[in-house]
């Protein structure tokens, strides 16, 4: 099993923000790459990206890929937008092009039932729409909305990372239900007494470097602190 995740956009593309300033990408390739993260959990799934950290790939580009590699299934993760300015329009939606076959239609409702119950936003449906990586993929592809940046109350749970980490859930759920893939067996614990347990995200020289990426992963919903050694 062959999947393309395509995180929308890119950093340096104009617009698409929230009206903030919040980059769309930013949120698109979290997802994506916890969605990976889950998906390589599952026996025989393979994971391609069609974007890139280092630049905005064309659409023609990404969709192009996808067909040399002949994946099964392709998935684009966005944040969507209405207007420039803060509004109340909000929820999920997920999209197919109106020609595809029922599998399409089929993984596009697992996505929205299950992006809708694991986040609580409004179910907006599926919908069909022509855009480029619906209609030039040559296998089953959908296009996933995650929450509008334009809405005041969505925009903060598109910058939580346990948000993002959600999404990527519900995506990489709907999609192992669609292809019945199996997980893969748990790797053995280590015997008792052998090995460390550690968690760090951070060490500075600068105590004012470290006060940052407090202060950041707080706004993520953390509780992280500081020593010193």
């Amino acid at each position: 099993m062959k999947i393309m995740l395509d995180a929308g956009h890119g950093y340096n593309e104009p617009g698409k923000r929230s009206p903030d300033g919040m980059k769309e990408y930013e949120f698109n390739r979290v997802v994506a790459n916890y969605a990976k993260q889950f998906l390589e959990g599952y026996e025989n799934v393979t994971v391609y990206f069609a974007h890139s950290d280092d630049r905005v790939v064309p659409l023609q580009e990404r969709t192009d890929k996808a067909n040399q590699l002949n994946v099964d299934c392709y998935v684009s993760i966005h944040a969507n937008a209405y207007g420039n300015t803060w509004n109340d329009a909000g929820g999920i939606e997920t999209y197919i092009y109106p020609t595809r076959p029922a599998e399409a239609a089929q993984l596009a409702a697992k996505i929205q039932r299950n992006l809708v119950a694991s986040t609580g936003l409004k179910d907006r449906g599926v919908k069909t729409a022509d855009f480029h990586v619906l209609r030039e993929t040559k296998m089953t592809a959908v296009l996933a909305e995650c929450g509008f940046m334009t809405n005041p109350e969505e925009i903060k749970l598109l910058r939580s990372d346990s948000y993002r980490k959600t999404c990527a859930d519900a995506i990489t759920r709907a999609v192992a239900e669609q292809y019945r893939l199996t997980k893969k067996p748990a790797p053995p614990p280590p015997p008792a007494g052998i090995g460390l347990y550690k968690v760090q995200v951070g060490a500075f020289k600068d105590r004012n470097n470290a006060e940052a990426l407090a202060d950041r992963l707080r706004k993520d919903g953390y509780e992280p602190f500081i020593y010193f050694e």
